[in-house]
Order: C-alpha cells, then sequence, then structure tokens
C-alpha cells in the first residue's frame, strides 16, 4: 500500500501582481519575469482604480505606471500601506525630484526608477521583491534631504542593491561622475556588509550620502572589529608590487570567493578614500566641477 505523501503533489499557491496603466509592452515584460504558473497578473487603468483593488485583495507585488509622476506614486503607496501595510511596491515614473523619492523611501517603496531605466535594472529589481521573504525592515531613514541622507542598512546584499537604486535615483551628477561614485560607492558597501557585517541580518550598516555644490561624500560604517589595509592579505589592495595577483591565491586557500578588487577599484574611482582609525568606517570623496555657465 503507498502513502499519499509519496503521490500527493501540493500545487504552490499562486501569487498575485498588481500593473498600474495599460502600456502592453510593460505588461509582457513582466509577464517574462513573473512565471505564469506561479503568478496572476491584473491591470488597473490609473491609481485610483489600483488603490480600490489593493483594498479588495492581497497582491504580492505592485508596479505604478509611467504616466503619473513620482509623488503621486508616492502617495499611492502610503494609502495602500494604511490598508496592506507590507505592499511591495515599485514606482515606474517620468517625472520626479528627490524628494520624491526620499518620501518613497520613508513610506517603504521596495524600489524606485525614472525613464530612461535598465530593464535589466528592472528585472533584476522585481525578480528580488518576488522572492524576498523579509524585506521592509530594511533600510531605515534617520534623517533626509535631497543634500544629506542617513540611513540604516540591513546586512543583506539584495538590501544593498535597493539602497544603490534608491541613492542612483537621488544623485544629481553628472552621468560619469554618477557611474563612478555609484560603482565605488557599492564595493565599499558590499566590503561593508559581507566583511564587516558577516551577512548577519540582525545587523546593520550606518550610512551618510552627502552632496555638496562641487562635492560628493558617503560615509559607511559597518558593526565589524575593522582592520588595517596592511593586513588584508585576500584583497588586491595589499600586493606587493612584484606580485600583484597574490591575493587570488590567499582567497583560493582561505576558500573565498573570487574578487578581493573592491578597495582597490574603489581608490581608481573617487578622489578620496578615507579610512578611519579602527578600520570599519569609511570615507568616499569625489570632487566635482563647477558647473559651466549656459551661453546666452
Amino acid at each position: 500500500m503507498s502513502s499519499s505523501s509519496d503521490t500527493d503533489v501540493r500545487p504552490c499557491p499562486i501569487k498575485h501582481a498588481l500593473l498600474v496603466g495599460a502600456d502592453p509592452e510593460l505588461v509582457a515584460f513582466l509577464s517574462t519575469i513573473l512565471e505564469p504558473d506561479a503568478w496572476a497578473i491584473q491591470q488597473a487603468p490609473n491609481n485610483t482604480a489600483a488603490l480600490a483593488a489593493a483594498a479588495k485583495e492581497h497582491f504580492d507585488l505592485i508596479v505604478t505606471g509611467e504616466k503619473t509622476s513620482g509623488r503621486e506614486d508616492v502617495e499611492l503607496l502610503r494609502k495602500i500601506r494604511r490598508v496592506r501595510p507590507h505592499t511591495r511596491l515599485i514606482i515606474l515614473t517620468s517625472e520626479t525630484t528627490p524628494v520624491d523619492v526620499i518620501a518613497s523611501m520613508r513610506e517603504r517603496a521596495f524600489s524606485y526608477f525614472t525613464r530612461p531605466f535598465c530593464l535589466d535594472e528592472l528585472a533584476a529589481m522585481i525578480r528580488h521583491a518576488a522572492e524576498e521573504p523579509s524585506w521592509d525592515d530594511g533600510i531605515e531613514v534617520v534623517s533626509a534631504t535631497p543634500e544629506w541622507i542617513r540611513t540604516f542598512v540591513r546586512c543583506d546584499l539584495k538590501t544593498a542593491d535597493r539602497l544603490l537604486q534608491f541613492l542612483n535615483e537621488i544623485a544629481d551628477l553628472p552621468d560619469e561622475e554618477r557611474h563612478d561614485v555609484a560603482r565605488a560607492f557599492r564595493e565599499m558597501l558590499l566590503n561593508a556588509i559581507e566583511h564587516g557585517g558577516q551577512l548577519d541580518p540582525t545587523k546593520n550598516v550606518a550610512i551618510d550620502y552627502l552632496r555638496a555644490r562641487r562635492m560628493v561624500t558617503c560615509r559607511i560604517a559597518d558593526p565589524g572589529p575593522g582592520f588595517k589595509l596592511d593586513d588584508i592579505p585576500h584583497a588586491a589592495v595589499a600586493n606587493p608590487p612584484d606580485d600583484p595577483v597574490r591575493h587570488m591565491t590567499v582567497r583560493e586557500d582561505q576558500g573565498l570567493r573570487p574578487g578581493g578588487f573592491g578597495i582597490l577599484l574603489a581608490q581608481q574611482l573617487v578622489d578620496q578614500l578615507i579610512y578611519g582609525e579602527e578600520g570599519n568606517e569609511v570615507l568616499l570623496v569625489k570632487y566635482l566641477a563647477p558647473k559651466k555657465p549656459d551661453s546666452a
């Protein structure tokens, strides 16, 4: 006699996503990311209809339309969270300000994208939203203006990706400087989360982002004991001149993943990389050229 547990296969419950707006390309795009056997995708023509739908039933993911402003979508999120506190909402918009992005962080939006955005990055963020079991306590905004943002971020790599996307939306920088600062900041943030925080989701990394008229500064402080730059043989920055890849052998012997170029790369992307005395606090500084006056 066979056991029913050997033959019964219980189907996974269907998850529900709501797409605001009627953009057929976005509907098709979302359908390629969310597996049709696991997700049911509904549409709402506007924010008013989306709020009514969310009040009636729970959605595992809501993606706003691009025809509304960031301010309008933050207001939608604020109203939805009154009845569905843990709703995962990704804002897509063509009209935004840094103040809107900050407001979305305070209301615990999952992510924020302004046109033109990279579809691959949006796809990755949607997958994060679909897979993450716990997320809405990962980023705490301590204080924020467009010029100075202070946050605590959970020691989790996917949470780091979310913060990076928010800051990328806020950063008012020329493309080249934005790219350099983002890459350097990412390397240092991942180091802080992985090595300082040991990927422990009960710990946080403290972050300050400051935008002055001719300078961008990022401060990252992790909960670890720190280190000395001359005592990290697993990192490329400690390689002797006659052995530029020594750290790769060290990492292999220690069972570490390939890499170790983060500090060295960041040093090349920003103007100054300054560590505190304990080594668990780092400051990134990027100087900006003065803006050229508009020609008459």
